[in-house]
């Protein structure tokens, strides 16, 4: 008798998993997608990828941007603030200097920069420094970690720099413009040393100062830097205005901004 008892619940127990089994496997298979159910889905999720990529990929290019100018702008006047400590106010260090000479095949001459000589005394010890090289306009260039990089703007001054936020390599071969992938910026703490009234007015809002984004010839007016970043113009280099219109928005980008990065 008790033989017969296992016996019938083994049978029971087999044939509630069999039945368990093929009603699962059955419910599967009425509740699975078809083949075109999947490649509807597909393209609805392409669609939306499509549309919000892009979006999701030129915020957080501009994200770059601003952190990278606000870093870049700190970064750099407290490393004038410290040499100061070491060699005394700014303005008596500042010096507008040429860049490289060039050789007889149009090669930098290494060693002549006296721009990248007073950088090296006066701001590299003070800042977290990739790598130097020199032009072949005898320009000096100086990359940082981060991938951003300030170069020479004139190489017969020392007194404006483009700000390079990211990939600047790209950025002057393709030598897109102010604004954009570049951002021009002002060293020029003392007053011009046999310039008349008018000339150090045009400077005012960069002498006795760090690193400044370009204002030069402002006239104060948030409405001029929107038009000069947006049209350039009105006797100043084409978008010039453009970090300092930024850094007027706390270092963001105002939302009719005229470029996309």
């Amino acid at each position: 008798m008790k033989n017969k008892e296992v016996y019938k619940k083994l049978h029971n127990i087999f044939n509630d998993t069999v039945f368990s089994r093929f009603t699962s496997h059955f419910s599967r298979r009425e509740n699975a997608f078809t083949l075109a159910e999947v490649l509807i889905t597909l393209g609805i999720i392409g669609v939306v990828a499509a549309l919000t990529i892009p979006t999701l990929m030129a915020n957080q290019r501009k994200k770059v941007v601003e952190t990278r100018l606000a870093k870049f702008y700190s970064s750099i006047n407290q490393a004038i603030v410290r040499s100061e400590v070491d060699n005394g106010d700014k303005k008596d260090w500042f010096d507008d200097l040429e860049g490289a000479q060039m050789d007889d095949e149009g090669k930098p001459i290494e060693g002549s920069s006296e721009t990248q000589k007073w950088f090296n005394t006066y701001l590299a010890p003070y800042m977290q420094i990739l790598k130097q090289e020199i032009d072949s306009t005898g320009h000096l260039i100086v990359y940082f970690p981060d991938g951003s990089a300030m170069k020479q703007h004139f190489d017969d001054s020392s007194r404006e720099w483009i700000f390079y936020p990211d990939k600047p390599e790209k950025c002057i071969e393709e030598n897109s413009g102010y604004g954009k992938c570049s951002f021009l910026f002002m060293y020029y703490p003392a007053k011009a040393a046999h310039g008349n009234g008018s000339e150090n007015s045009d400077f005012k809002y960069h002498i006795g100062k760090g690193f400044e984004p370009f204002k030069w010839h402002w006239d104060g007016k948030t409405s001029t830097l929107y038009e000069n970043c947006r049209n350039g113009g009105k006797g100043v280099q084409d978008h010039a205005y453009c970090a300092a219109l930024i850094q007027q928005n706390g270092w963001k980008t105002p939302k009719d901004y005229p470029f996309r990065f």
